[in-house]
């Protein structure tokens, strides 16, 4: 059973949130259907910190994020210090109704940088259900984004707006940076073109068998490429073995 439990994904990332205080950290998690809270090294109130996690969908494989939410109290920037360690992104919040979250996002990132150097970061401007509140310009928030090598997301936590967008941004990010991309190329869930093509074509006697079937000339002639070049690669196969098989046997006789 645990066993089974621990299979239940197939990429396990830690990401930070991180901003002052009343920016909506919480609101962003309380926000996901599937996560699951948890406490496992916190006893008490002596330090604001737990995690959640939620598990996101990158090209069929399974990456569950565990989502740590700190508090934003000036106090408490030792958490970055304490529990960057070991984190693959940083997803900075600020409030667009608040230009002092805004300004303040300068002191986490420098924070940032000091304790994990190089990871991958998204900038957050939350709510933007209160858009005729705003006092930080979209503009502006881009811009010095783009200038810190970031992302960028304005989200909305009551219309579930761009809250998994810019979770799966930053998980594309961190496994591009942890070159866990390359791990899948080779094991990348098939298109459904192509599954209907290998299942048609295994279905069928020969290439030509697939001229009697009633579909369309273009699909047919999609049909006959596929199972044109399986046929090749499945000769090209048999005759290396075959040709290996005899080496060995000269050499076995010899």
């Amino acid at each position: 059973m645990q066993e089974k439990m621990a299979r239940d994904y197939d990429y396990l990332l830690k990401i930070l949130l991180v901003g002052d205080s009343d920016v909506g950290k919480h609101e962003i998690l309380s926000g996901l259907d599937d996560a699951v809270s948890e406490r496992p090294f916190c006893s008490g109130n002596s330090m604001n910190s737990s995690y959640k996690t939620t598990t996101i969908l990158l090209e069929g494989k399974r990456v569950k994020l565990q989502l740590w939410d700190t508090s934003g109290q000036g106090r408490f920037c030792t958490i970055i210090r304490s529990y960057s360690r070991g984190a693959q992104g940083i997803i900075l919040v600020y409030d667009i109704t608040n230009k002092w979250s805004f300004d303040g996002i300068d002191r986490w990132l420098k924070e940032v940088e000091e304790h994990a150097p190089g990871i991958p970061k998204v900038l957050v401007g939350n709510r933007l259900h209160f858009e005729f509140k705003r006092q930080v310009d979209f503009k502006l928030a881009h811009h010095y984004a783009s200038r810190h090598n970031m992302a960028f997301y304005e989200i909305s936590t009551l219309c579930d707006f761009n809250i998994r967008e810019s979770f799966c941004e930053l998980a594309q990010m961190a496994l591009h940076r942890n070159g866990m991309e390359r791990i899948w190329q080779n094991t990348k869930v098939l298109s459904l073109q192509e599954l209907c093509c290998r299942t048609i074509v295994r279905q069928t006697s020969n290439v030509y068998a697939i001229d009697k079937l009633p579909l369309p000339p273009s699909v047919k002639s999609n049909l006959k490429s596929y199972a044109t070049s399986q046929w090749f690669n499945t000769n090209s196969m048999s005759r290396h073995r075959t040709k290996t098989s005899n080496i060995r046997t000269s050499c076995c006789v010899s």
